[in-house]
């Protein structure tokens, strides 16, 4: 599947007003999983697993002062070489956490992820935490933000050619997902393929040392 476009500042038309309308409470996650900063790594490896996300985030009285994401894992642990069952998630976390309140839009909630490359948003309410929005709780959201998306494909289709390389948004070669970051990425062959950051770090992973 190739259905990817370059990122670039776009003026919404009447199409993201609608969007306007839909809040980020109403297709939020209402029960984030969540850890404290001193559980190891390895503990936040197995929630995730066992909980199948892809991120938890770290909390002090239910307030969120970071996030740990499988990308933290893979580059702050695996990378390194350091050990899982010792480093503590208050030394990994991606902090302070971005965050975004419960009425804000979906759109604006789509809008800060790209600009900031981010995947996911906690969503917080006077310092209280309620819930996390991610990409493909967006992407699933409805026919109007599908039609947004494809308005910008189609106006930024010529930048692609022009430009080559840097971050897309689109679905992900490998694994199909709907991404904000699809880069290139040579393979065996030499064929570039578009990819997402997880399959990014997957193919990290598989390479031979």
């Amino acid at each position: 599947m190739t259905n990817y476009f370059y990122r670039c500042p776009v003026i919404f038309n009447m199409k993201e007003e609608r969007a306007r309308d839909i809040y980020v409470e109403e297709i939020m996650t209402r029960v984030p999983i969540t850890c404290c900063p001193d559980l190891t790594a390895k503990d936040i490896g197995s929630l995730m697993r066992l909980w199948k996300v892809g991120s938890i985030i770290i909390t002090v009285e239910g307030r969120p002062v970071g996030i740990v994401t499988e990308k933290d894992l893979v580059e702050k642990i695996v990378a390194e070489d350091k050990l899982p069952g010792v480093i503590t998630a208050q030394e990994v976390m991606s902090a302070p956490v971005v965050t975004i309140g419960p009425h804000e839009s979906v759109a604006d909630a789509g809008r800060k992820m790209a600009r900031l490359h981010l995947r996911r948003l906690p969503v917080v309410d006077n310092g209280e935490l309620l819930g996390i929005i991610t990409e493909n709780d967006i992407t699933r959201l409805s026919p109007t933000l599908i039609e947004i998306t494809r308005e910008w494909e189609n106006i930024n289709a010529p930048l692609m050619d022009r430009r080559g390389l840097g971050a897309f948004i689109g679905y992900c070669e490998r694994c199909e997902a709907y991404s904000y970051d699809l880069r290139r990425n040579g393979g065996v062959s030499g064929k570039a393929s578009m990819l997402c950051p997880d399959c990014r770090d997957l193919l990290v992973q598989e390479r031979p040392e």
